[in-house]
């Protein structure tokens, strides 16, 4: 198994530049005897088994619709499948085709995230990670790919990409716009240095059923929240304040709910962005934070002078598409 971590961007305009690139890197590792998988839409999935042949055969194919289904928790597959390659002394060769449709901007950018951190995550298993961008897509997309691989394939070559960009100073560039200020008709809930979380849960739970988020929503929320604000009593400054509200703007309808405190985060906690080894070792999240993330839609953070806000986003059936 090699240990040289890879993670290429293949940009292709057409048919013939993405088999150009991608069958290669598909049959190279079918004949290391590498574990190959490739994650892409069934189009996609018929034309590189005809072009593979037989090899095909050995290559496990992924529905990219439900691989790329939250970002943090495709994170912790790419770390599992990687991990468990190599103790079977193996390489996991991933090709990875990521879905950009219909992703509304904040969606957009937490899988943006999530193709930055992998360089981080996965870096000592020894994966190779392929993810073509068509160049049809648009061009904010394409520019952040070349931002966030720290190689581009031409063909069969692999160049040094001059446009990466370090993780860490990826992500803060995602944070650098202060969030939207909750709506003034939010309900909102002020914390003193001991609350009674039973009635803390109540008051969250008395605010969701006035939505229709589903019971299993319900109970993630209670939890992210309740871990949250954990944090925020332990490590943050008063005033300590909840708020919620259902919010449709942004990424579709959803019950936003933000935990606010004065204080601010020092720099190196990572916000729970990595996905913990699966043999229990440390990896740069701090406060429960990993959790919190899986359990929700979307986890946003600021933190600064003005004191630290943690906005969680569960998704709410859309009442446009019922039936």
């Amino acid at each position: 198994m090699s240990d040289s971590f890879t993670h290429r961007v293949l940009p292709f305009d057409g048919v013939d530049e993405f088999l150009g690139g991608t069958v290669p890197f598909l049959r190279n590792g079918v004949d290391a005897g590498d574990r190959v998988l490739a994650v892409c839409g069934s189009g996609r999935e018929m034309l590189l088994r005809d072009a593979l042949g037989p090899a095909a055969d050995a290559v496990r194919f992924t529905d990219a619709a439900t691989w790329y289904g939250h970002p943090s928790r495709t994170l912790a597959d790419c770390l599992g499948d990687a991990d468990e390659s190599a103790r079977q002394g193996r390489r996991l060769r991933l090709l990875g085709e990521p879905s950009w449709a219909s992703r509304s901007p904040l969606e957009v950018v937490e899988w943006q995230r999530a193709e930055a951190l992998l360089n981080v995550a996965i870096r000592g298993t020894g994966a190779s990670v392929l993810c073509p961008y068509a160049t049809s897509l648009p061009a904010a997309i394409v520019a952040a790919g070349r931002k966030t691989h720290p190689e581009t394939v031409r063909g069969t070559r692999a160049l040094p990409n001059p446009g990466f960009v370090d993780p860490w100073t990826f992500c803060a560039r995602c944070d650098a716009e202060p969030l939207p200020p909750p709506p003034s008709g939010a309900d909102a809930l002020e914390l003193d240095d001991r609350p009674d979380l039973f009635w803390l849960r109540a008051w969250v739970t008395d605010c969701a059923r006035q939505t229709p988020l589903p019971e299993e929503g319900l109970q993630r929320l209670l939890v992210a929240v309740t871990e949250v604000v954990t944090n925020a009593l332990r490590h943050g400054a008063p005033p300590i304040v909840l708020r919620m509200w259902t919010d449709a703007e942004t990424a579709g309808p959803a019950l936003a709910c933000e935990v606010t405190d004065a204080g601010r985060w020092p720099p190196g906690t990572g916000y729970g962005l990595l996905p913990p080894h699966p043999a229990g070792a440390s990896s740069g999240g701090r406060f429960g934070l990993w959790a919190v993330r899986l359990l929700c839609s979307t986890v946003q953070i600021r933190t600064g002078g003005k004191g630290t806000a943690v906005r969680l986003r569960l998704t709410l059936p859309d009442p446009d598409r019922a039936g």
